[in-house]
């Protein structure tokens, strides 16, 4: 699906939904970041106009998104709960050598390429969410959540990888860097999977 190089085990909804609650605050702290991170990148690199706004309009729609897995929470008699180290994104970045010293590849680009690999491993997991609630039929508000979540993580997978072509003005070596972070994700992918968390 999209870039990714490793699908997901099936089985890791059926985990996921046999403990919504851990899902669900793991899923309210995963959209808090990204929008975190969206800004970030605004502020780092505020000479690139079009970019910085791009990635404004995504931090909004990513905080939209949060408020909607924390309406999610309460409607289930549950808090939010502390953020969880997000080794997911860490051992990401860093098997790419994201933000080392001395890194040869563009940092914006890498940046906003990762955020693509990470949107396409979200929407891919929502994908299976939605499958799985779909079959056990029980949970309509919860499937049309995340069917909608399903298409906005395409959008944004879009949307990163738009940027970094804007970015770096050469389409052939973005995909070549696009699938040398998926590659290293997908390896990743292969040790993580075994939490009911949206990455984990």
């Amino acid at each position: 699906m999209l870039c990714l190089t490793r699908p997901t085990d099936p089985a890791w909804a059926t985990l996921a939904l046999a403990d919504l609650a851990t899902l669900l605050r793991d899923h309210a702290h995963c959209e808090m970041k990204a929008a975190s991170n969206a800004l970030s990148l605004a502020a780092r690199w505020p000479e690139r106009t079009e970019v910085a706004r791009a990635l404004v309009e995504l931090a909004e729609e990513e905080l939209r998104h949060f408020r909607g897995v924390l309406d999610e929470l309460t409607r289930r008699g549950l808090t939010l709960g502390k953020p969880e180290v997000d080794v997911y994104a860490a051992e990401l970045r860093k098997a790419i050598g994201v933000g080392r010293k001395g890194a040869p590849e563009d940092p914006l680009v890498d940046r906003l390429l990762v955020g693509a690999v990470i949107e396409a491993r979200s929407c891919e997991r929502f994908r299976l969410l939605c499958e799985a609630l779909r079959s056990r039929g029980d949970e309509p508000e919860l499937l049309a959540f995340y069917e909608e979540l399903f298409a906005c993580e395409a959008r944004h997978y879009r949307t990163f990888v738009d940027l970094a072509t804007s970015v770096k003005a050469d389409p052939a070596a973005v995909r070549a860097r696009l699938e040398e972070i998926a590659r290293a994700e997908g390896r990743l992918v292969e040790v993580l999977g075994k939490e009911p968390t949206v990455h984990g």
